[in-house]
């Protein structure tokens, strides 16, 4: 069974940074595909930045340019950096994995889920 652990949520205000980790219990990064996805009251679980095993990144239009999604193959974890952060990003953010191939921003066809980690970011 794959745990992934998320870390480094906060509170910040807008215009604000957060560096967000997820922590691969086993290293699967090399042979799947990584997810950001978020959830906001009232609001569908929304895909946010994923990554597969070639490093190649897809980001949503509402975060492209702002956030970035890399990985750590030596220390088993993955990243999110969130930069320029708007009111509109407040949302628990979940990593997750997928064993398929080329799930991108589908959270369908992710396979393992972390339990969260809480960005609140204030006018």
């Amino acid at each position: 069974q794959v745990h992934l652990v998320e870390s480094g949520g906060g509170s910040v205000q807008a215009g604000g940074s957060l560096r967000l980790s997820c922590a691969v219990s086993e290293y699967i990064a090399d042979k799947t595909c990584m997810g950001w996805f978020r959830e906001s009251t009232g609001k569908e679980r929304e895909g946010v930045a994923s990554i597969d095993s070639d490093g190649d990144s897809s980001y949503a239009s509402s975060v492209k340019g702002r956030f970035t999604i890399s990985k750590d193959n030596a220390k088993n974890t993955v990243y999110l950096q969130m930069n320029s952060l708007k009111p509109e990003d407040t949302a628990m953010y979940y990593c997750a994995a997928s064993l398929w191939i080329g799930p991108g921003l589908n959270g369908r066809q992710y396979n393992y889920w972390g339990q969260g980690t809480q960005v609140a970011v204030s006018s």
